[in-house]
């Protein structure tokens, strides 16, 4: 079974950095591109970045320069370092692989950015 779990989300001051982590399971971690994904109230979710297994990395514009998506293949985690936030940044983020059409779905992780 398939298994994800996001951690990292909180309350952040616009400008301000976050680090997200997302435990998957050897299953799909060893073998898929992974992606962060966030969806915002009345929004849909849209992948944000995204890392090969060859560690190739991409970004949505609205966070390249911003975001920076990493992966430890020795602990199956990937990692989404985010700086510079913005109040548009607020959602839940959660982490899949890609493409994630008809993949289960993590709890995901809150991600408020408010002064």
């Amino acid at each position: 079974q398939v298994q994800l779990v996001e951690s990292g989300g909180g309350l952040v001051q616009p400008g301000g950095p976050l680090r997200l982590s997302c435990a998957a399971s050897r299953s799909i971690f060893s073998i898929y591109t992974m992606g962060w994904y966030r969806q915002a109230p009345g929004k849909q979710r849209d992948r944000v970045a995204a890392i090969t297994t060859g560690g190739i990395t991409d970004y949505a514009d609205s966070v390249k320069g911003r975001f920076t998506i990493s992966r430890d293949d020795a602990k199956n985690t990937v990692y989404l370092q985010m700086n510079s936030l913005k109040p548009e940044d607020t959602a839940v983020y959660y982490c899949n692989k890609v493409p994630a059409a008809g993949a289960s779905w993590g709890q995901g992780t809150q991600v408020t950015v408010s002064s």
